[in-house]
C-alpha cells in the first residue's frame, strides 16, 4: 500500500491510526515512513510519543531529541519532549523543553498546562497556577487545564477552589475519569462534605465511568474449592519508592506462600530499587505500563486471579477501569485510604474496628466492610538506623509543635484550632510542612487574626525520606489535622518518638488517629471535641518529664504493637481473604459453570 501513497499520505494514515488508538498499526507506519525518509522529523516525534505511551521513556526521549535536532523550530516536538522527560523524572530538563516550545509558539495551551505540571512537581505552585491560567486563557474549554489547576489549589489547601476546578473539568469533558477521581479523592479533606455526600460522589463516578463497562464482565470459572491455595493479585502504580511501600513490604514479605500465590500488576513507569525489592516477595510480576485497562483485565483473567486487591482507589494514576471490568471473581480495596470506591464491581473494603465500629458507618460504603482485628495499617519505616533524639524542649526552653501532613489537610478550621493551642502554650513554636507560595501568607494572615505572631511559625518544604524523618528531631508534640487525620505521617511521627494529639472526625479518614493511638495504648491523646484537643496539647506541653518519657519509649511501644507486627497482620489479612473466598464459593456453589470458549 505504501507504494501507491505519497510519503505524506502514508504519514497521515499513521496519524489517523494513532488518533484512533490503533497504536501497533501507527508504529508500523511511522517506521515505514522512516525507512523511506530517515530524517522525517514528524514521524520521529510521533514514534517517540508512542514509545512514551508504552513506558519506554529512554527510547522516547532519544527519538524526540532526534526530531528537534532535525527541525529546531518544531514547537510541538519540544512540548512532547517535555512530557517524556518529566515522566522519566528529568523535571528540570522538562521545564526547559516546555519553555523552548513556548518561545517558538506561545499559543500552545497544552504546553502551558504541562509546564504548570512540571513546576508543580518542583513545588513552584504560584508559577504553576500562572501557567494553568494562561492555558485556560488560550483554550477556555481545556478540561485538562482546569483539572491541573484543581490539583494546585488542592496542594495549597484551597479546597473549595479545587472542587470548583474539578467540576468544571468534568462539565467540559464528562468522560474525564481522572478528574472525577480527583474530585472524589479531595472531598474527605473538605469540612463541607459529610460521609453521605462523599458516598454519593463516589457512586456518581461509578455510574459515569464503571457502569457502562458492566456488559464486559464475563462469568468466572475459578475452582470453587474454599480451602485451596488462592491467587491474590495486587494492582498499583506505586510499587516503587513511595509511602505505599511502608505497608506493602511488611505484608508481602510475610505472606504464607504455601496458602497464597501472590501477583503484582504494576503500573510503575519508573521502577527503582524498591520495585525490585517488592518483586522479590511475590510469585508473579506483571508490568501493566502502557497496557489498556481492557488488556490488563484480560491478563489478570488469564492469570486466574481469585481475589484482586486495589491499592490506589481514587488516588492518582489509579487503574479503576481494570476493576470495573471485574477480571477476578472477588475484588477488594485496601491501603490507599480508608473509605469507599463507589464501584459496584468492588465487593469488599478492608478496615478495622476503630476506623469503623460495627454498625456505625457501614451504609456509607458501596462495598462490604471486613474489619481486620487490630489495625488497617502495618508499618515498616524502611529507615531503621535513625535514632530518636532527646526531647528538644529540654534544651530549647520552649515547646515545638509540628505537623508534617500534606498541606491539603490544613484547612481554616485546623489553623484556628492550632492558634488556640499556641495561645494556650506560650512560649511555643509551630513547624508546618508546606510548599512555598502565596498560600503561606494567606495562612499567616489567618493566624495573625487569631493572635499568633508570624515569627512563631516555621515553614518546611518536602524533602527525601531520611531528611524528612530527621525533622521530627526538632518537634516535641505533633498536632493532627481534621476532618482528615494524618495516616502514614502519624506513624512516622510515632516511630521518631513524637506523640500526636488527634481530633476524631465525622468521617472514616478522621478516625485514623483514634485507630492508631488505640493500638498504641495512648487513648489519652484522642480528643473528641476541639476543647479537648487544646487541653490535651496544653497538658502535654506542661509536663516535660512525661513528654521526655514518651519520646524515650514510643518507638518500642510501636515495635511491640499491632502497628508493626507484620506476621500477625499478614495472618489477619489472609484470614479476611479466605473469608471473602468462602463467601464467593458459597454463593456460587449451585451455579452451573460457564466456561469461556477455547
Amino acid at each position: 500500500m505504501s507504494g501507491s501513497m505519497t510519503l505524506e499520505q502514508q504519514f497521515e494514515s499513521g496519524v489517523l491510526h494513532h488518533q484512533a488508538g490503533r497504536l501497533a498499526e501507527a508504529e508500523k507506519i511511522y517506521r515505514q515512513v522512516l525507512a523511506r525518509k530517515p530524517n522525517h522529523a514528524e514521524a520521529l516525534n510521533l514514534l517517540g510519543v508512542l514509545a512514551g505511551q508504552a513506558g519506554q521513556l529512554d527510547t522516547a526521549v532519544e527519538l524526540i531529541r532526534r526530531a528537534v535536532g532535525l527541525k529546531p523550530d518544531f514547537a510541538e516536538a519540544y512540548g512532547n519532549l517535555g512530557v517524556v522527560l518529566k515522566a522519566n523524572g528529568q523535571v528540570d530538563e522538562a521545564i526547559a523543553s516546555y519553555r523552548q516550545a513556548i518561545r517558538l509558539n506561545a499559543d500552545l495551551a497544552e504546553v502551558h498546562s504541562n509546564l504548570g505540571n512540571a513546576l508543580k512537581d518542583k513545588e513552584q505552585l504560584d508559577e504553576a497556577m500562572s501557567s494553568y491560567r494562561q492555558a485556560i486563557r488560550l483554550k477556555p474549554d481545556s478540561a485538562e487545564a482546569y483539572y491541573n489547576l484543581g490539583h494546585a489549589f488542592n496542594d495549597t489547601g484551597r479546597l473549595d477552589e479545587a472542587v470548583a476546578c474539578y467540576r468544571q473539568a468534568i462539565r467540559l469533558k464528562p468522560d474525564f475519569a481522572e478528574a472525577h477521581s480527583d474530585l472524589v479523592y479531595s472531598l474527605p479533606f473538605n469540612p463541607a462534605y459529610d460521609a453521605r455526600m462523599i458516598l454519593e460522589e463516589n457512586r456518581g463516578w461509578n455510574r459515569q465511568h464503571a457502569e457502562p463497562l458492566k456488559k464486559l464482565i464475563q462469568p468466572h470459572d475459578n475452582d470453587r474449592d474454599p480451602n485451596r491455595r488462592l491467587r491474590i493479585g495486587y494492582v498499583s502504580p506505586d510499587f516503587r519508592e513511595h509511602c505505599q511501600a511502608l505497608f506493602t513490604i511488611p505484608l508481602f514479605s510475610n505472606h504464607n506462600r504455601q496458602a497464597f500465590e501472590i501477583f503484582c500488576y504494576a503500573h510503575a513507569g519508573r521502577p527503582d530499587a524498591v520495585t525490585e525489592r517488592i518483586g522479590g516477595y511475590v510469585d508473579g510480576w506483571r508490568s501493566i505500563v502502557g497496557m489498556s485497562d481492557e488488556a490488563a483485565a484480560r491478563k489478570i483473567r488469564e492469570d486466574r486471579i481469585d481475589i484482586l486487591v486495589d491499592l490506589t482507589m481514587h488516588m492518582g494514576n489509579n487503574r479503576l477501569g481494570i476493576l470495573a471490568r471485574k477480571p477476578a471473581p472477588v475484588q477488594a480495596a485496601w491501603l490507599a485510604y480508608p473509605g469507599t470506591t463507589g464501584l459496584s464491581a468492588m465487593d469488599y473494603r478492608l478496615t478495622d474496628p476503630y476506623l469503623d465500629p460495627p454498625g456505625l458507618n457501614d451504609y456509607f460504603y458501596s462495598e462490604t466492610s471486613i474489619r481486620l482485628p487490630d489495625s488497617f495499617w502495618c508499618y515498616d519505616p524502611l529507615v531503621t538506623d535513625l535514632a530518636v533524639n532527646a526531647l528538644p524542649a529540654q534544651t530549647n526552653g520552649y515547646l515545638t509543635f509540628g505537623c508534617l501532613n500534606n498541606f491539603c489537610k490544613v484547612n481554616q478550621q485546623v489553623l484556628r484550632l492550632w492558634a488556640q493551642v499556641l495561645r494556650a502554650v506560650d512560649p511555643s513554636q509551630l513547624v508546618i510542612l508546606c510548599p512555598e507560595g502565596s498560600h503561606r501568607q494567606l495562612a499567616l494572615n489567618l493566624l495573625q487574626r487569631e493572635g499568633i505572631s508570624p515569627d512563631r511559625i516555621e515553614w518546611i518544604v518536602r524533602r527525601p525520606r531520611r531528611q524528612y524523618l530527621e525533622l521530627y528531631h526538632r518537634i516535641d508534640v505533633g498536632l493532627d489535622t481534621f476532618p482528615s487525620n494524618g495516616h502514614t505521617t502519624s506513624l512516622d511521627s510515632f516511630w521518631m518518638g513524637v506523640p500526636v494529639v488527634s481530633l476524631v472526625g465525622k468521617t472514616v479518614v478522621g478516625r485514623a488517629g483514634l485507630s492508631q493511638l488505640t493500638n498504641l495504648g495512648l487513648t489519652e491523646l484522642i480528643a473528641h471535641t476541639p476543647e479537648q484537643y487544646v487541653g490535651i496539647a496544653a497538658a502535654l506541653a506542661g509536663d516535660v518529664l512525661r513528654l521526655a518519657e514518651l519520646r524515650r519509649t514510643l518507638r518500642a511501644r510501636m515495635e511491640t504493637s499491632p502497628l508493626m507486627d507484620a506476621p500477625r497482620f499478614a495472618r489477619n489479612i489472609e484470614a479476611a481473604y479466605r473469608q471473602m473466598w468462602r463467601n464467593w464459593c458459597e454463593r456460587n456453589e449451585n451455579t452451573s459453570l460457564q466456561c469461556p470458549a477455547r
